[in-house]
């Protein structure tokens, strides 16, 4: 066994870059799962994997003979368990070759449209649904029922969200920078543990956001509060400050990485 010295003795400028080659590929796949539920399927992995390791330490021989045999086939197993992620992966490889950070398609200008929307539809008690795609597509996971793709503003958005409009049922989304449907129907949360006092308009919000990294907000026509979703997590009881703060810290400040502490 080489010792630390003999290490570095035999290290290359190769060795270098093909270690930087490794993060930066790890670095991007964390990106692309970030927010999504297949981060929740990664870590279950690693168990296995781990409890893989101390079964064949303990010599608990039954115990690694199942995972053994159950991760044989773990090329298949990553290939089925994220074959979307690997999907958008290969497109934003495509899309993006150099695997530069993608900026917002969501302006400042559209962001304010929205806010504006949700705080006029909350004062008239109006219910409405409003879908933000961000980094993972959402088209997989909710059902699109019109598309208009049309500009962003504040009297399109009430308008399609007043009871006597067709289109009011459902959720409008809005999608590189443009509402691209309306009427789309979202998947409801299968989560337990959320609280049964929660109408379809927020389970949906909740059920789309524990598949995607997308932000619901959800503008409640009983009680006229907005709610926003977002990795499976909602904060209710929005004012327009609030919303705002939180709205242009995830698509227009540059300072993505801040946490927001999110509650039922």
């Amino acid at each position: 066994m080489m010792g630390l010295g003999e290490v570095f003795a035999h290290f290359r400028w190769q060795d270098t870059v093909d270690i930087l080659i490794v993060a930066a590929v790890i670095y991007w796949i964390i990106l692309l799962i970030r927010g999504t539920r297949s981060v929740q399927m990664l870590v279950g992995l690693v168990l296995l994997i781990l409890a893989l390791l101390i079964s064949q330490m303990g010599r608990l021989m039954t115990v690694h003979w199942i995972l053994n045999n159950f991760l044989s086939s773990i090329i298949l197993i990553i290939v089925v368990v994220f074959q979307y992620d690997i999907r958008r992966a290969l497109s934003t490889v495509g899309k993006n070759p150099f695997f530069l950070e993608p900026s917002s398609p969501h302006g400042a200008p559209m962001v304010e449209e929205i806010i504006d929307a949700a705080i006029s539809m909350a004062r008239r008690r109006i219910g409405a649904l409003i879908v933000l795609e961000r980094e993972a597509e959402v088209d997989k996971h909710l059902e699109v029922g019109v598309e208009i793709d049309a500009t962003v503003t504040k009297e399109l958005i009430t308008t399609i969200f007043f009871p006597p409009s067709p289109l009011h049922d459902g959720a409008v989304l809005i999608q590189g920078g443009r509402l691209k449907a309306a009427r789309c129907f979202l998947p409801l949360t299968a989560n337990p543990r959320v609280v049964k006092t929660l109408g379809a308009r927020h389970r949906a919000a909740l059920g789309l956001t524990e598949e995607t990294d997308a932000v619901v907000i959800v503008v409640s026509e009983e009680k006229g509060v907005i709610s926003l979703a977002i990795g499976g997590k909602m904060t209710r009881n929005l004012n327009a400050s609030a919303l705002r703060r939180v709205l242009f810290n995830i698509f227009i400040s540059k300072k993505k990485k801040r946490r927001f502490s999110l509650r039922y």
